[in-house]
């Protein structure tokens, strides 16, 4: 079991895409060389001060690149104060160090935050390794000790909890876009298994009456090259849209039509008031389906989550190239429609992409919540 352990902590890769640097790197890495030279002048016991102002500048300097070269950096600066405690124990000066060196506790975090599995290993060496050698250059109580170890296993785990943290957000997210993409994929297969249904009854029609009435044959025919078409845009619109194999219904997905059966008012929630004005005739049966799914979710969001909410306004406008759909309520602002970043809103920004549109929810300016998505009338050509 624990050697099980320790060869995954050992192939653990680095989390993608580090951030590089952002401004409170630069007022961290300023504040700490400030720290450093105000010490060093006030402070009498310091002995050999431009050189233990230099150590202390290549000891910061590597907080630049704690996330992007997170081993190198805690190598560099652990390394640097080991090499100057060593100085200090060889030359039998008992002066200590400057207190800014506490700005090393980054490092330990940034480690287990965003190092690979083999480097917050080696990390787990070389930074205990200067913990000792510096209690030898600076003998301090026993509770100091633990102390000096305990704070630096603290920044080292916090860095490890946000990491796993991180990863369960990001597989959290991952799995409501894919249930998203599966649910888009049910009603692709619902809308064509329709149009597949009426083109095999139109054709075995049009057999029967192929010998004795050939006119109404060529009606039939035609009738059968519309729905092909139909499908075959589906098909065009939601390519490379994956489903689970499982089954589905063979009936046409709700759509705009059935929006009305979401007004009224349920279970003492808020009223809710569908809309529906423009060129809204001949969608995509999959937009359509679309349409539907994101109004559902947004007034459900809103009668679960938005306080002292009293209405829900639902409103679809179409024209001759997309189809926009706001749902605003009258909640507070601090609760309405749940987090940004929920899941559930995850799910509807991702059907709206896989459809070529756009999707937007959050605060709205006159107070409450507002979700908007924007849907091109045909889907996303593919």
């Amino acid at each position: 079991m624990v050697t099980k352990a320790l060869r995954t902590l050992w192939a653990e890769p680095r989390p993608a895409n580090p951030p590089r640097r952002v401004w409170r790197d630069g007022v961290l890495i300023g504040v700490l060389l400030v720290w450093s030279v105000v010490e060093a002048v006030l402070r009498e016991d310091i002995m050999w001060r431009p050189l233990v102002l230099a150590a202390m500048v290549v000891v910061l300097a590597p907080l630049w690149w704690r996330r992007t070269h997170p081993l190198a950096a805690v190598a560099v600066s652990f390394g640097t104060l080991t090499a100057v405690d060593v100085a200090r124990i060889l030359a039998g000066e008992d002066a200590g160090l400057l207190t800014s060196i506490g700005g090393v506790l980054v490092l330990a975090y940034a480690l287990f935050r965003w190092g690979a599995g083999r480097e917050a290993a080696i990390g787990l060496v070389v930074i205990p390794a200067w913990l000792v050698i510096t209690h030898v250059a600076d003998p301090t109580s026993q509770a100091d000790v633990v102390g000096a170890f305990a704070f630096f296993l603290f920044a080292a785990a916090l860095g490890a909890a946000i990491r796993y943290h991180a990863y369960a957000r990001t597989r959290d997210i991952d799995e409501a876009k894919a249930r998203e993409r599966e649910q888009l994929a049910r009603d692709l297969h619902d809308t064509v298994a329709h149009h597949v249904s009426g083109i095999v009854i139109q054709a075995q029609a049009g057999r029967a009456v192929a010998t004795s009435h050939p006119e109404r044959a060529a009606e039939v025919l035609a009738v059968i090259e519309d729905a092909a078409s139909r499908t075959l845009t589906e098909l065009r619109t939601m390519v490379g849209v994956l489903r689970a194999s499982e089954g589905a219904e063979f009936a046409p997905s709700q759509g705009v039509a059935d929006l009305g059966r979401l007004a009224g008012q349920a279970g003492g929630g808020p009223q809710v008031d569908v809309e529906l004005s423009g060129e809204l005739d001949d969608l995509s049966p999959v937009v359509g389906a679309a349409l539907y799914r994101l109004t559902q979710e947004s007034v459900t969001n809103a009668r679960r989550h938005a306080r002292s909410a009293t209405r829900v306004a639902v409103r679809i406008v179409g024209d001759a190239e997309q189809v926009r759909l706001t749902v605003d309520d009258d909640g507070a602002v601090s609760t309405a429609g749940g987090s940004p970043s929920g899941f559930g809103l995850v799910g509807m920004r991702e059907r709206a992409k896989l459809l070529g549109g756009t999707f937007h929810a959050g605060p709205s300016a006159g107070g409450g919540w507002r979700v908007e998505a924007i849907l091109p009338r045909a889907g996303a050509p593919r």
